[in-house]
């Protein structure tokens, strides 16, 4: 993606939108349970999270929402646990306060006040057993279940941490850190600030491959099928941008302000190396899992064996090849990892 002359032979904005796959590109997975729930009352609050859950079985999987992302970014997973196998698991997925449903207060955010966030919705379920939730996110969303795991070791089964970081280092030269600063602050055209984010999440051989994406059809329960079903890309960076610039026209749900004040927050995250033994101490570190790929460049891979180093979690994988966006890029293989730590989880707590 860095290569100028591959970026001129991706398809604009305007020919994305054109495609008829375009208007499928969301899909239409019916939750079993919904709401909007006020929390954070004598926190700054009271504020409303926008919460779905996708499933009504036993195990309890929390997925937790990076920078910026909407519940639907995790619909290759709600559409394999709470639908596929919905009657195994329970998947909650929220969206965080300044994105989506969810409230966007002018406020100071932070990673800990987005966990306690979860927790309230958490509660509101009757989630409340020891040892129940299963918790795993991505990227500031790998933060924000930091910070749950801190705040509730008991109630955490498995804690999956994938792309994410204990805080926010520079990991490359002084030229280059500046190169990539001046690059992410400066204004760019729709097609540009796409074509940026797809290089930084996505490495370019994935990007150049056709459409992955196993799109559902009447065998998936609780999925609206469109007519005609729903609709393939050509390739992948032509899917990425097409949930990109959904996401940007949703005015309501995507505002430059809700985003700026999460990424204040995850700009400040911040556990210890000592913080974070204890999230193992406490947790078991035979229920933990960090991935984190070679080919990130959203957060680079010193970050995650940093993580690694300090938790020494049961599974700690450094995956050769790998850009920031594991759930997308490698869905089934992801899919399956993540379904076995949680049952691995049960198993440990003797259910």
């Amino acid at each position: 993606m860095a290569d100028t002359t591959t970026l001129m032979e991706l398809p604009s904005v305007e020919e994305i939108i054109k495609n008829p796959a375009f208007a499928t590109q969301t899909w239409e997975l019916e939750p079993h349970q919904s709401g909007l729930l006020p929390v954070a009352a004598g926190r700054g609050g009271p504020l409303d999270i926008s919460w779905e859950v996708h499933g009504d079985g036993p195990v309890k999987l929390i997925l937790v929402g990076g920078l910026g992302f909407l519940k639907a970014g995790y619909q290759r997973q709600t559409s394999y646990f709470g639908h596929v196998h919905g009657s195994t698991f329970s998947v909650l997925i929220c969206d965080n306060r300044g994105v989506g449903g969810s409230s966007k207060p002018l406020m100071r955010y932070s990673t800990s006040e987005m966990a306690l966030d979860i927790l309230e919705v958490v509660d509101h379920l009757g989630w409340t057993s020891p040892r129940q939730l299963h918790v795993c996110g991505v990227s500031m969303g790998g933060m924000i279940a930091q910070e749950l795991a801190h705040a509730a070791p008991e109630r955490i089964s498995s804690l999956s941490l994938i792309s994410t970081a204990a805080k926010i280092e520079n990991t490359t030269s002084f030229t280059e850190n500046m190169v990539n600063r001046i690059t992410m602050l400066l204004p760019k055209s729709p097609d540009r600030s796409i074509q940026y984010a797809a290089g930084a999440i996505f490495p370019p051989t994935y990007l150049a491959e056709p459409d992955g994406a196993v799109v559902p059809d009447e065998s998936i329960p609780r999925c609206k099928i469109p007519a005609g079903g729903y609709g393939k890309f050509r390739n992948n960076y032509e899917r990425f941008a097409a949930q990109e610039i959904a996401k940007q026209q949703n005015k309501a749900g995507f505002t430059k302000k809700g985003f700026l004040l999460q990424l204040i927050a995850a700009g400040w995250h911040h556990k210890s190396p000592a913080q974070l033994k204890e999230i193992g101490d406490k947790i078991g570190r035979e229920r933990i899992l960090v991935l984190h790929g070679t080919e990130d460049r959203m957060i680079s891979a010193p970050h995650g064996r940093k993580l690694i180093e300090y938790i020494q979690p049961g599974q700690g994988m450094i995956v050769e090849g790998l850009g920031h966006g594991a759930i997308v890029e490698r869905t089934e293989w992801f899919n399956h990892l993540l379904e076995s730590t949680c049952l691995s989880g049960e198993k440990l707590s003797g259910r």
